[in-house]
């Protein structure tokens, strides 16, 4: 599939690498680039080859500056921008139901409304230069659909901060509070992403995509019941074959070799 707002391609160790690509307007999260995104998220998804995203930017500075501001005050019904703002929670759950890691490679400025995708995303790596925000309070809005995510990532308190007074924080301190796992020096970032990708797209794909429903799933459950839905989940990691072959290559000292059952 073509696209005009990302690039898409899958390497050969199956790390499917989307790209927001509209540096004219520091990718703004237009309903087009949403539609696009979650295209492209449901390819990654049903495409066997894939074991692992990675979202990007082609911007040298900024992975994307948030929402479409003009789309905001564009003369349309008011019922039409509530059925755009879908997008926004289809894409969320799309990351959380996507059964393959994801990782949100953060060349540049991450702000308002992207801050929700890099969250989503279960792990972000940060290039030193980075700056992470919610900016809406500025120009009169408020990031309501990307509260929840915060609130669920970071402290009560901090959480308040960024969304109240609008100011945007460096990567470092970023990865202070838990919004990133990692900032790396731009000459070793694309090395760093790429070594972590890798990783997650040699591990056993059932198993994965087993764990990453049960990440996702678990999140606001109740701990008692949590612990019986986990417990119910080990029940059937245990009746597939990766496991067996993962203990007998543990004890045998090789590699495992992956049959996705």
């Amino acid at each position: 599939m073509a696209y005009a707002t990302l690039r898409y391609e899958v390497s050969e160790n199956g790390v499917a690498t989307i790209a927001l690509d509209q540096p004219e307007t520091r990718n703004a999260l237009s309903d087009e680039l949403l539609s696009e995104l979650i295209a492209a998220l449901e390819a990654a998804r049903d495409d066997d080859a894939v074991r692992c995203v990675v979202l990007t930017s082609t911007h040298d500075k900024v992975f994307s500056a948030g929402g479409n501001l003009s789309g905001f005050a564009a003369e349309v019904p008011l019922v039409h921008k509530h059925f755009a703002t879908e997008r926004f929670p289809a894409l969320f759950r799309l990351l959380g139901e996507l059964g393959k890691p994801s990782i949100c490679a953060a060349n540049g400025h991450v702000l308002a409304g992207a801050l929700g995708i890099a969250l989503a995303c279960d792990l972000v790596i940060a290039r030193d230069g980075a700056r992470f925000g919610t900016p809406e309070i500025n120009v009169g809005l408020f990031p309501f659909m990307i509260m929840a995510l915060i609130y669920r990532n970071l402290p009560r308190k901090k959480t308040n901060e960024l969304l109240l007074l609008g100011e945007q924080i460096s990567a470092q301190e970023a990865e202070r509070i838990g919004i990133v796992n990692r900032v790396v020096a731009a000459d070793e970032f694309d090395d760093a992403v790429r070594d972590w990708a890798e990783k997650l797209a040699g591990k056993s794909p059932v198993m994965m995509h087993l764990g990453k429903d049960a990440m996702f799933r678990q999140l606001d459950m109740p701990l008692l019941d949590a612990l019986d839905f986990l417990r119910s989940q080990l029940t059937i990691a245990f009746s597939t074959e990766d496991i067996q072959e993962g203990v007998r290559a543990f004890f045998e000292k090789r590699d495992p070799n992956w049959s996705g059952k």
